[in-house]
């Protein structure tokens, strides 16, 4: 019989944490019957092939050469068994009863493509667990511009070690770009908003912080800190795309998508430098994101007024000037000659 769900771990070089990944999927509260516990290894060069061996035939291993995240998905979702994938990176670990809830809340709710849930965010350095969970139960879709706003709001809680999925909404975002060498998830996300995610306010799995995390940054270390921009920044422009392919109306998108997009966007722009073009898109991307019905006279503001500048200054110097203007709270000078309505 296939097993009714996979746990899914994606793991490099995770000697350090492996184990208790394994452990903890293995501890759930469901029939082991039920669910197979399969392990991708993107290429580790340490002991975590090794380590992962020890837990067979209950675990499977998949091993592949490094290609990061992407790639390891892209391999190891066609040899799955389960209908139901649970991810799981190999550094993080699913608190007691995860599996169990999230297996009940699908078979309540089979409109539901998928389920997210809240976590405990682990420092290393200090062990202290701090609780990230919504108030309340959410069910996310992107049908409108404000429940496309209120899914992007809740995107925290369908981090991986959150995110459920069931197998038949993958077709809609496979192959997942290889570019993605982390943050790969993400297209996962997207098919699960567009068909509906239900968002359990209680804390099931551990998202642990530490230094080698692919995802973190340090001011000590630039070239990190430029790379997960960049990555970040792909994706955003990778998930743009997937989203109108999906069926998404552009007046979503733009609700959603753009105000983190611009978030990011200007906070590289002001920190790291970029081209005078990216500073464009980006605040026509605000632009869009704010006024879907913005009056003649505003536009040629934000043409001929922001957009220039955007030309005209280089990123940093632009983005310095920006944040004086709102600083010394000089908006309305804006509202006096070109009304938004």
């Amino acid at each position: 019989m296939k097993p009714l769900a996979t746990v899914l771990i994606d793991t490099y070089n995770h000697e350090k944490y492996i184990e208790q990944a394994i452990l903890s999927a293995l501890s759930q509260d469901v029939p082991s019957v039920d669910y197979e516990i399969v392990v991708v290894d993107d290429g580790s060069t340490d002991r975590t092939p090794e380590i992962v061996r020890k837990f067979a035939p209950r675990v499977r291993l998949l091993s592949k050469k490094n290609g990061g995240q992407a790639s390891a998905f892209n391999a190891a979702i066609p040899e799955l068994r389960g209908q139901v994938i649970a991810f799981l990176d190999g550094d993080d670990w699913f608190a007691n009863g995860k599996l169990a809830a999230v297996m009940t809340a699908l078979e309540r709710e089979p409109t539901a493509a998928a389920i997210g849930h809240g976590y405990y965010e682990v420092h290393e350095g200090s062990q202290e667990a701090r609780v990230c969970a919504p108030e309340q139960t959410n069910f996310l879709d992107l049908r409108t511009a404000e429940s496309a706003r209120e899914a992007f709001r809740n995107w925290c809680f369908l981090l991986m070690g959150a995110l459920t999925v069931r197998r038949k909404i993958l077709p809609q975002v496979m192959p997942i770009p290889e570019s993605l060498v982390f943050c790969a998830d993400a297209p996962i996300v997207i098919g699960a908003m567009v068909n509906g995610v239900r968002v359990l306010p209680e804390a099931l799995f551990y998202y642990r912080h530490h230094s080698e995390n692919l995802y973190s940054i340090s001011p000590k270390d630039p070239a990190k800190l430029l790379r997960r921009h960049g990555i970040t920044e792909k994706t955003f422009e990778l998930v743009e795309p997937l989203l109108l392919r999906l069926g998404v109306a552009q007046e979503s998108v733009a609700a959603g998508l753009y105000p983190p997009w611009v978030e990011h966007s200007r906070l590289g722009l002001r920190t790291l430098g970029g081209s005078r073009w990216d500073a464009f898109q980006t605040e026509m991307r605000a632009f869009r994101a704010e006024h879907w019905e913005p009056s003649l006279r505003y536009r040629l503001f934000k043409y001929l007024v922001v957009g220039a500048a955007t030309f005209l200054l280089p990123p940093v110097r632009f983005y310095n000037m920006r944040d004086w203007y709102w600083n010394h709270k000089i908006g309305h000078i804006r509202e006096h000659f070109a009304k938004t309505r």
